[in-house]
């Protein structure tokens, strides 16, 4: 089962409190504006920002 569009939809970064986008490939969340990818862990949004990893510029998703 993967994560429901819908929350995905409603839920925002935990920082900058903006739009994240589902990357599947890597299975995280991502805030192009803060470049951090949140996991998914057993479907379920880890949103912490000790848990994110930071992306460079060309890992951003298009």
């Amino acid at each position: 089962m993967a994560i429901d569009a819908k929350l995905v939809e409603i839920i925002a970064c935990p920082v900058c409190k903006g739009k994240l986008q589902l990357d599947r490939q890597h299975n995280e969340l991502v805030c192009r504006f803060d470049r951090l990818a949140y996991p998914i862990t057993e479907n379920i949004p880890v949103l912490l920002e000790s848990r994110a990893r930071k992306l460079s510029l060309d890992e951003l998703p298009a």
